[in-house]
């Protein structure tokens, strides 16, 4: 892919992994409405380097206090209780990843009508789910099952359509937290799930990948994750999700309708 291609991947990536969009729907969809070739699971996982530079830049702080705190407080304090409540979030993620990614390559890949159908769906969801949730409860307020239930849901995000801060930000939502602290908990549970897809990433590179589009993607989406961490984080302070809902539905209506125009 040329250069351009890779940085147009890498925006993607970094606005689909922290927009509750699906940024693995994006990285699929948009090859196939220009034309492009495939860009491959392989670089696609590399560009999770990328939003890991972003999310580690951005909560630093958040994550080295969590470390402290599950270390030496356990679940006493609400910090301690939240950082071992994410290690316990990411289970069922990491196991259904591992088990489940060659099925989910296999069924989604090319599958871009079932694709287009998550996508409104999820976002229907989502869009209901911050409509009528409580919105009333504070990171404080979280407890260990809460969190097991968010990374539940991160679990579906391995499917393209879904998207691991939609899934996450709803069941926070449906859970009654606030919105602001639905996306910090899907942001620092999301951690140690992209940091394992950079990881694994590893034993499938070749020396051949590194150009410079290969790093030029990788760059794209740590620069454009953490912009839109930080628009995202002050947004939500007094925006809705209804924006991202209706994203989702153009997104999905484009798609499906070039399935029927492609036939």
């Amino acid at each position: 892919m040329s250069v351009l291609q890779a940085i147009i991947l890498g925006i993607l990536q970094g606005l689909g992994e922290f927009l509750p969009i699906s940024s693995s729907a994006h990285l699929i969809l948009v090859p196939w409405f220009f034309g492009w070739g495939e860009s491959g699971l392989a670089f696609d996982l590399a560009l999770h380097l990328g939003t890991l530079v972003a999310v580690t830049i951005y909560f630093f702080k958040d994550l080295l206090g969590l470390a402290v705190a599950g270390l030496t407080k356990g679940t006493r304090t609400p910090t301690g209780k939240l950082a071992w409540g994410i290690v316990l979030g990411t289970v069922p993620g990491a196991l259904f990843g591992l088990l489940m990614e060659e099925q989910v390559e296999e069924v989604f890949r090319g599958n871009y009508l079932l694709i287009g159908i998550l996508l409104a769906v999820v976002g229907a969801i989502l869009y209901l789910v911050d409509r009528n949730g409580a919105k009333r409860r504070s990171l404080a307020d979280i407890r260990l099952w809460d969190l097991f239930l968010i990374g539940c849901a991160q679990a579906l995000a391995i499917i393209p359509g879904v998207s691991r801060s939609g899934a996450t930000i709803t069941a926070a939502l449906l859970l009654g937290l606030e919105r602001d602290s639905a996306a910090r908990v899907s942001f620092l549970l999301g951690w140690p799930i992209i940091f394992g897809g950079a990881v694994m990433v590893l034993k499938d590179l070749d020396p051949a990948m590194f150009t410079p589009a290969f790093f030029a993607g990788i760059a794209a989406a740590a620069i454009s994750g953490y912009a839109v961490i930080t628009f995202l984080m002050d947004y939500l302070r007094r925006g809705t999700f209804l924006v991202f809902a209706g994203y989702r539905a153009v997104i999905a209506a484009i798609t499906i309708l070039l399935v029927f125009l492609r036939g």
